[in-house]
């Protein structure tokens, strides 16, 4: 395997919501933890007035219109950042806001773009008219799905399962008053798909609990519906999968002919249920023998099965704990999002060949200069009668400061500023500094 020992530049553009948004962050913590300079592109934060437009009562066609207009301001948003951080890579998951044009301009750039397409093909078609713009197109199925990507020319596609991130998905300690809260004998966490609500009616008044979204109208179920189907986040899922006895994962489904769907693609509650020593009953999938050896997971085939093994190992604790114990230590040596980013980016440079110190345009930097603009632009407000030494010093702050940031070499003063003032945390003495000398500069230069 080619192995990578140079530290690059990643801009990773999260979706603006929905399941790929926690994925997207833990690559970005997992390229951060390879030592990697990364940035993320905060689509969120515009989620709540593109959902606005649907708000001011206006015909659809209108609508429409303006909901295009405002997905290419956030693509200058993204281009603006991509000028910034002059990113070797720049990373989308799915659902992620990078229209035609954005593609376009960053391979007129020389800026290599990758996405994880982390969703069931044959459900989001979208792929069809984006996937050819990508340099390199991640999935998480394989046929007919890598035949039909080759049919419409995008030929560098690699089947890249999802994953867990330890640090995050890990067992945690309880408090009395938590298991109270979220301990179950029986409990699920996710959409309210047709196929669940069918297969779990038989499971009426038992100690079962589901958490989750989109249950409106599952009436049969709905004692068993916490917090009336309000959205749990990633930190309060891990304490309530801990505190689960048995972890229902029966992947999701349109139909409801079968309920047990027999699909291909490995979810990521899978990984995460694992990584945290929790258990888990897992629907039977194609591509499951590959990621996992028989007896770390517990799995069913079909309905009879599913509702039998619940009772088996509700009945069966010390059966639990191993099955638990062994797909953990599946998960933390095999598949974690680190391991997932280190396979994704041996497998560009192996498809485009090394990775170039370049910037937007391709052009070369020398790395011992990264910082000298960003040091040029702000002494050109300081007093004249700056001395070598302390412009010594500052360029020396500065170079430190950009590759902490993980801005590009060209990045000037103001980009420093900003990208700081959108930090959180508490600043170091460097980081106040700098913030300081900015709000100097603006009473010197006025």
């Amino acid at each position: 395997m080619l192995m990578l020992s140079a530290s690059l530049r990643i801009l990773v553009v999260l979706p603006m919501y929905g399941g790929s948004l926690p994925i997207g962050r833990y690559c970005a913590r997992a390229l951060e933890e390879m030592g990697h300079s990364v940035r993320t592109f905060e689509a969120p934060l515009m989620f709540p007035a593109f959902t606005g437009l649907q708000g001011l009562g206006l015909p659809p066609a209108q609508t429409a219109q303006l909901e295009n207009s405002f997905l290419q301001v956030v693509s200058q948003a993204v281009w603006a950042q991509v000028q910034a951080q002059e990113p070797h890579l720049v990373l989308a998951l799915a659902q992620a806001p990078m229209g035609r044009s954005l593609l376009q301009r960053l391979k007129r750039a020389g800026v290599r773009t990758a996405m994880w397409f982390v969703e069931d093909h044959t459900v989001f078609q979208y792929w069809r008219a984006y996937a050819p713009l990508y340099d390199v197109f991640a999935i998480i199925q394989k046929q007919p799905f890598m035949s039909q990507l080759a049919e419409i020319g995008q030929n560098n596609f690699l089947y890249l399962p999802m994953a867990a991130h330890p640090d995050f998905h890990k067992p945690t300690d309880l408090s009395s008053e938590e298991r109270r809260e979220y301990g179950a004998d029986i409990g699920f966490l996710g959409a309210g798909y047709p196929n669940r609500r069918l297969a779990f009616r038989p499971l009426l008044g038992r100690n079962f609990k589901i958490w989750g979204s989109d249950w409106e109208g599952e009436n049969l179920l709905a004692a068993h519906v916490q917090r009336g189907g309000a959205r749990i986040d990633a930190a309060e899922s891990v304490k309530i999968y801990n505190a689960t006895k048995v972890n229902l994962n029966l992947h999701s489904s349109l139909h409801t002919t079968d309920l047990v769907s027999r699909g291909d693609f490995v979810n990521p509650r899978t990984f995460e249920l694992a990584a945290m020593n929790a258990f888990q009953l897992l629907d039977e999938r194609s591509l499951l023998p590959e990621l996992f050896a028989p007896g770390e997971l517990a799995t069913f085939g079909t309905i009879e099965e599913f509702y039998a093994k619940i009772d088996y190992f509700l009945a069966h604790p010390e059966e639990r704990i191993s099955y638990a114990a062994r797909a953990q230590e599946r998960v933390l040596r095999d598949h974690t999002y680190t391991r997932r980013m280190q396979t994704l980016l041996e497998f560009i440079a192996e498809r485009m060949g090394p990775w170039p110190e370049a910037g937007v345009g391709g052009q070369a930097h020398d790395e011992n200069g990264r910082g000298a603009i960003a040091a040029a632009s702000l002494a050109q407000s300081l007093p004249p009668d700056l001395t070598p030494e302390l412009a010594a010093d500052l360029a020396a702050t500065m170079s430190r400061t950009v590759e902490r940031l993980g801005l590009g070499p060209n990045a000037d003063f103001d980009s420093v500023v900003t990208a700081l003032r959108a930090r959180s945390g508490v600043l170091d003495e460097m980081e106040t500094c700098l913030l300081f000398l900015d709000e100097w500069r603006k009473q010197y230069t006025k």
